[in-house]
């Protein structure tokens, strides 16, 4: 059963999640045969504040 795990920023909409869930399990059955129903998807938003880049906080 393949699993996605995106960490990524707050503020993706649910149709933007919605819309990439099923562009990356279109992909994942595509290239691997398996059913849509065995893909798995998790998002995880994270605060700006939560998350640093090259040394700064990308939120405050």
């Amino acid at each position: 059963m393949p699993i996605v795990n995106i960490d990524w920023l707050e503020s993706r909409t649910v149709e933007q999640k919605q819309e990439l869930a099923q562009r990356i399990t279109d992909a994942i059955v595509e290239v691997t045969g398996c059913q849509p129903a065995a893909v798995t998807i998790i998002y995880t938003d994270h605060p700006g504040r939560d998350i640093a880049k090259a040394g700064k906080l990308l939120g405050k």
